[in-house]
């Protein structure tokens, strides 16, 4: 049949076939066949290589029909979504290490890619306990290997005990496997001491990000002036606008207290609330506790006064506390949202509609792709919650490898167990780690004439803000392009370093930033701040000059 196809091609090309009856099977093959005409499926296949034909005589006149799929038939909601984290910037620094790559020359020798949370990616080594772990769920014959300790063995064993066909390679429920969404409420429950955790409100998902765009899906709905407004704190992480921007949904801005180490002001969440009440419906809160691009960690009382105000204006509430391991001052204390709400008694607690988010990504981890997470939910209607499983049901379940991984981060090793020694001594070692280098970049930035920088308290990012000089801000804005935008370019072209216009996580009028991680190795961490307080040195005197 190969055969058979290849030549009648080769004749349509030549132009011998121009319909399908009179060529017979006879003259392709040399048997006779019973039929006097072409079968069926010899029609079909003629049918199949005519359209080829014309299509290839198309192309040489250079008429194409018209693609279904343009700029002008995409969805609006989809040419709205802007993720900068992985936007202009980065694309330009990947065309920069492809030149270098093929020999081409530049000031620098490498791209140092400060744009991104991504630990690894950055150097950081994986924590030894979550890789057996998971290694083991993977391919179970290494039980029998004495490399692997009976802790991370029994761990492996339960996990696989709670997977289909005992199987990393199964679906699981929807919802996650039973014994991890239990494993992370004894976590919670331990974590906000003793605050009861119903493992039947816990969630995996496909990092928090999957579990973020579920909450918001179930949210958003209306029209014209009824459309939900989902309120997020400026600066925020991109994920929320493009979800708010792929959804049509209205984004309301409340804006966080620079000047007060980005600290939430609740004044300001009534004037954007009541701003917000003239053109849409306000019905969630979304909150980023250790701050993203921030760094900053609210205090308990900033919580309180958010909670009250989402409890008078019956709002949902989504607390995004990925980074809970990640703090670094020793005057600031992580508090779950969900613990305070319990604090302020029942009829807070049983009555405020809650969502909390948490991933394998971040914290000492850092273990991005894994695509591992979860999300707690409670007091949603039971009717709600639901349509929230169906919702998850339709994409089956999160990755298998990244709920294991998730388990091994709410059940580590314990005190009396073989691998709990080195465990710690792994999670210190990057924690103390980030530590040092949150306070290396924040005395280095603030030497800079030009830079402010407030306490990286937690998170894994610094968000300083820069001084622009108006002629540089004419010239950016003579290209078509923001004022960060254009220095972040500058930075990125003559000197190697790729960090994010603060543009894209939402600033202030006339103030301007950039967000980096702080992430590279001390070494290399000195290197890049070195680079930006001299390039930012050049930059004030080249366009200072000009004025």
């Amino acid at each position: 049949m190969y055969r058979l196809q290849s030549l009648a091609a080769r004749s349509l090309i030549a132009g011998a076939l121009d319909q399908c009856s009179p060529l017979t099977l006879t003259s392709l093959t040399g048997v006779r066949h019973k039929s006097q005409g072409p079968s069926v499926e010899k029609c079909g296949q003629m049918r199949f290589l005519t359209a080829e034909a014309k299509a290839a005589a198309g192309r040489l006149e250079g008429k194409l029909r018209e693609k279904t799929l343009t700029l002008d038939t995409l969805n609006p909601q989809v040419k709205a979504v802007e993720y900068a984290v992985r936007g202009p910037i980065v694309i330009k620094a990947g065309e920069i290490e492809r030149y270098l790559e093929e020999g081409g020359t530049k000031p620098f020798s490498e791209v140092i890619k400060a744009n991104i949370g991504d630990a690894h990616a950055m150097g950081q080594q994986p924590i030894t306990f979550l890789r057996q772990v998971v290694a083991l769920c993977t391919f179970p014959e290494l039980m029998d290997s004495p490399s692997f300790p009976e802790d991370a063995k029994w761990r492996a064993r339960r996990i696989l005990q709670g997977c289909g066909g005992h199987s990393l390679g199964s679906y699981s429920a929807s919802p996650g496997v039973e014994c991890i969404r239990k494993d992370i409420a004894a976590y919670i429950e331990q974590r906000d001491e003793g605050v009861p955790s119903d493992w039947e409100n816990i969630y995996l998902t496909t990092g928090a990000s999957d579990g973020i765009m579920t909450i918001l899906r179930l949210l958003v709905s209306g029209k014209d002036s009824s459309r939900t407004g989902v309120m997020i704190p400026i600066p925020q992480y991109p994920l929320y606008s493009a979800a708010i921007s792929e959804m049509d949904a209205v984004q309301v801005n409340y804006y966080l207290d620079e000047d007060n180490c980005w600290a939430l002001d609740i004044n300001e969440l009534y004037r954007a609330y009541q701003a917000a009440k003239l053109h849409c419906q306000p019905r969630v809160i979304c909150i980023i506790n250790p701050g993203n691009p921030t760094g900053q960690v609210q205090s308990k009382k900033c919580i309180e006064e958010v909670l009250h105000f989402a409890y008078e204006e019956n709002l949902f509430v989504m607390s995004d506390e990925v980074y809970q391991d990640n703090v670094y001052t020793p005057d600031c204390q992580f508090h779950s949202f969900k613990k305070v709400l319990y604090e302020m008694g029942p009829e807070y607690f049983n009555s405020v509609e809650l969502a909390s988010f948490h991933s394998t990504s971040k914290g000492y981890t850092g273990e991005c792709g894994f695509r591992g997470g979860y999300m707690e939910v409670i007091n949603m209607d039971p009717e709600v919650k639901a349509q929230m499983v169906k919702l998850l049901s339709v994409r089956l379940c999160p990755p298998l490898a990244g709920q294991a991984a998730m388990d091994v981060i709410v059940n580590p090793p314990q005190p009396d167990e073989h691998s709990y020694k080195q465990f710690r001594q792994e999670k210190s070692s990057v924690l103390g780690a980030l530590a040092d280098k949150a306070k290396l970049t924040e005395q280095i930035l603030n030497a800079v004439p030009g830079i402010k920088c407030n306490p990286v308290q937690g998170a894994m990012y610094a968000f300083p803000r820069i001084f622009i000089p108006p002629k540089a801000v004419e010239e950016a804005k003579a290209l078509g392009m923001q004022p960060d935008m254009f220095y972040c370019l500058r930075l990125l072209e003559e000197t190697g370093i790729c960090v994010v216009p603060g543009s894209g996580f939402g600033q202030k009028d006339g103030t301007y930033h950039f967000r980096m991680t702080i992430l590279p190795s001390i070494e290399k961490l000195k290197v890049l701040l070195g680079k930006v307080r001299d390039f930012h040195i050049r930059f004030l005197k080249e366009y200072s000059a000009l004025e």
